[in-house]
């Protein structure tokens, strides 16, 4: 019988480890996938403001 008890805490412990990563993984996705897209708006918005830096080679 101790067995049992053994092989179901075994289980039962590889089983929460499995939804603890799940649980700390995706929302560490999200966040990052959200400040990805954050910053690169706030770049193309700075590009478009700032003036001068421009791709013509005028300037030679």
């Amino acid at each position: 019988m101790k067995k049992l008890h053994l092989i179901a805490v075994i289980v039962g412990a590889l089983f929460l480890q499995a939804c603890v990563h799940k649980v700390v993984t995706v929302p560490a996705k999200v966040a990052y996938k959200t400040t990805k897209g954050v910053v690169k708006g706030t770049v193309a918005v700075g590009k478009a403001i700032i003036p001068g830096d421009s791709d013509d080679d005028k300037d030679d």
